[in-house]
């Protein structure tokens, strides 16, 4: 687990059911990175295309929601030294394993909406 959640989610005797569920809040909370996450389900994306993919989103938020991402051991950023620098982002072991889970919230947010 990233360095980030150190300290996050201490459960006591009493709310130990609710801890898991809030530590995987924790990781996919807010608006976008459950979008990223179901974006890079289908493959590596570079910067620039997986802003184009999640209309709306800054360039400052999707960096900053990236390196959260990452520091959880969501994503991982692949750079490769081409000239120029070639950065695409994909999905870790860990990242896959919420991938089903991201799709599920899709298909509920679907039904509910319709």
């Amino acid at each position: 687990m990233g360095n980030r959640l150190n300290g996050f989610g201490a459960c006591s005797t009493e709310v130990k059911k609710a801890c898991p569920i809030e530590m995987t809040l924790h990781i996919i909370g807010g608006k976008w990175k459950g979008i990223i996450i179901d974006v890079l389900s289908n493959n590596s994306v570079r910067f620039n295309e997986l802003k184009r993919l999640i209309p709306g989103i800054s360039q400052r938020m999707l960096t900053l929601q990236l390196r959260e991402l990452e520091a959880d051991g969501i994503v991982k950023r692949n750079v490769e030294n081409t000239v120029p620098k070639k950065v695409e982002y994909s999905l870790t072991e860990q990242g896959e394993k919420l991938s089903p889970i991201i799709a599920s919230m899709r298909i509920w947010g679907i039904q509910y909406m319709g």
